[in-house]
């Protein structure tokens, strides 16, 4: 391909079965041959037990794991220059109890 060979004009449309949902948890599991984004959500049923409810397992080659991984990596790096750095809560797997802000 030569340096002046133009990209191809992309068009983005949702299949019949898109849908969106949320995730506040996040597993990564790799092999050899793909990386595995299994998202969930994490609740707290009492200060000794969070139960974590997976709902969608995304399937990606390495290298479109390396192209998100740079794309998120700009857009969180946007994100903390227009609203501040972001911190990671406490690497512990006891949730905080009352209301979230």
């Amino acid at each position: 391909m030569s340096p002046t060979a133009q990209q191809p004009q992309m068009h983005l449309e949702q299949s019949p079965d898109y849908r969106e949902s949320y995730a506040n948890s996040v597993q990564v599991r790799v092999s050899v041959w793909d990386f595995q984004l299994v998202f969930g959500l994490a609740a707290s049923e009492g200060p000794e037990q969070v139960t974590i409810r997976n709902h969608q397992a995304i399937f990606l080659s390495p290298q479109q794991a390396k192209a998100l991984w740079n794309v998120l990596g700009q857009n969180i790096a946007q994100y903390e220059q227009a609203f501040g750095t972001l911190n990671l809560e406490p690497q512990s797997h006891n949730f905080p109890q009352g209301p979230v802000n």
